[in-house]
C-alpha cells in the first residue's frame, strides 16, 4: 500500500506542476506549494498538498476521499480507489474524473 500512496503523492505533485505552468502560474514558489505529501494514521492516511489536507485514504480499503476539515473525511467526495487513480485527473483544486 505504501507503493501506491507514493504513486498517488507523485501523480498529485506531477499533474498539479503541470497546470500551474500550463496556467502561467509556475513560479518556484507555486511549484513548492504543488508538492504531495502522506501522513499515516490507523485508520486512515492524509495526503497533504503543500501545507494543507486535500485527501484521505482509508487504510483498510485504499478508498479515496476529500475532507471536511483536516482529518475528517467527506463520505460524499469519493475518488475511486488507490487501484484507480489513472482513472482521474488530479491537478485541478479537486481530482477529476476522466472521460474518453
Amino acid at each position: 500500500m505504501k507503493n501506491k500512496l507514493n504513486s498517488l503523492c507523485d501523480k498529485i505533485t506531477k499533474e498539479s506542476q503541470e497546470r500551474l505552468i500550463k496556467d502561467g502560474l509556475g513560479c518556484q514558489c507555486n511549484l513548492d506549494n504543488a508538492v504531495a505529501s502522506c501522513k499515516n494514521g490507523k485508520k486512515c492516511t492524509k495526503v497533504d498538498v503543500g501545507d494543507s489536507g486535500k485527501y484521505m485514504v482509508v487504510n483498510e480499503t485504499g478508498e479515496i476521499f476529500g475532507i471536511k476539515a483536516y482529518g475528517v473525511i467527506h463520505k460524499g467526495h469519493h475518488y475511486g480507489t488507490l487501484d484507480t487513480i489513472d482513472a482521474y485527473n488530479w491537478g485541478g483544486y479537486t481530482a477529476r474524473k476522466i472521460t474518453l
